[in-house]
């Protein structure tokens, strides 16, 4: 129980802090006589989305579904362009710098792009997602994949592993701790990506309901659907957080949490990794 009470201390003070933040905007709006349209209090938005919560929420379900597919295939891509870009110095000169210089688009420049290409629907969303989250994990991923200890590439040379078996049981555990941050950031960009595409060529989806919401200075309902973007992002930070924390309980930055066991001396997990690389 005491474990629990301990562990739950960062979410308690959020609450907290959320809390009172609220009841000052609230007391704020109604002293200083705030009109509705410019600054809803919190109560105002809260009834707004208990006015209509099954659309709002299926609002949220698709956007997130968007974001989801969008930031998988950027996963896939992002983690396989960075092996070939490791692994092949043409790659490097050629695909490292045209992802570098796509990355300095504006991606908004290119949506109505993606609505002539792809049409309306959710396509051309899937891909401006996407097309944003997948530099922050290309980068990432490159990085892990090169940080390697030299000792250890030589060491597994001299036991004749394969440069498949490298990769799998050597580079890939090194990089993923940076996979994991270079996914925490792509996730954020991915659902801002969705927004973004929403706002171009959406008909569903929160974006959609801010758009149609602001043509019509219906304030607490785009705050409504702000406040449940924020719960999306923080669901998916977490869940990659959590993944994080299971996944890599021997990384440095996962050694102040409380574990079950005892976290592995500095430099022990590389035995098992060249045993591995050995086989």
């Amino acid at each position: 129980m005491k474990w629990i009470w301990k562990r739950s201390e960062n979410s308690r003070l959020a609450v907290l802090t959320i809390v009172v933040l609220l009841l000052a905007w609230e007391g704020a709006v109604r002293a200083f006589g705030v009109r509705e349209f410019l600054l809803p209090p919190p109560s105002k938005i809260f009834a707004q989305f208990l006015s209509q919560p099954g659309f709002l929420l299926m609002q949220s379900l698709d956007t997130l579904l968007t974001t989801l597919t969008g930031f998988a295939i950027a996963v896939l891509l992002g983690v396989g362009a960075a092996i070939g870009i490791v692994y092949s110095r043409f790659l490097e000169r050629t695909l490292y710098s045209l992802m570098v210089a796509l990355n300095a688009v504006p991606k908004v420049a290119l949506a109505p792009l993606f609505v002539i290409w792809l049409g309306t629907g959710s396509a051309p969303k899937i891909a401006i997602a996407m097309l944003i989250a997948i530099f922050p994990i290309l980068i990432d991923t490159v990085l892990g994949l090169k940080s390697i200890d030299p000792e250890m590439l030589n060491m597994a040379r001299a036991n004749q592993a394969s440069r498949g078996k490298v990769l799998w049981k050597i580079r890939f555990p090194n990089a993923l701790p940076g996979i994991f941050a270079g996914m925490k950031v792509g996730v954020s960009f991915a659902l801002v990506g969705t927004i973004v595409g929403e706002f171009v060529a959406g008909e569903t989806g929160l974006g959609h309901v801010i758009l149609v919401a602001q043509g019509s200075f219906d304030t607490p309902t785009v705050f409504v659907a702000l406040a449940l973007l924020c719960a999306l992002g923080v669901i998916l930070f977490k869940a990659l957080e959590w993944a994080e924390e299971k996944l890599l309980p021997w990384h440095a930055s996962q050694r102040g949490r409380p574990v079950e066991g005892n976290a592995p001396a500095a430099g022990a997990e590389r035995v098992p990794q060249l045993a591995q690389a050995r086989r």
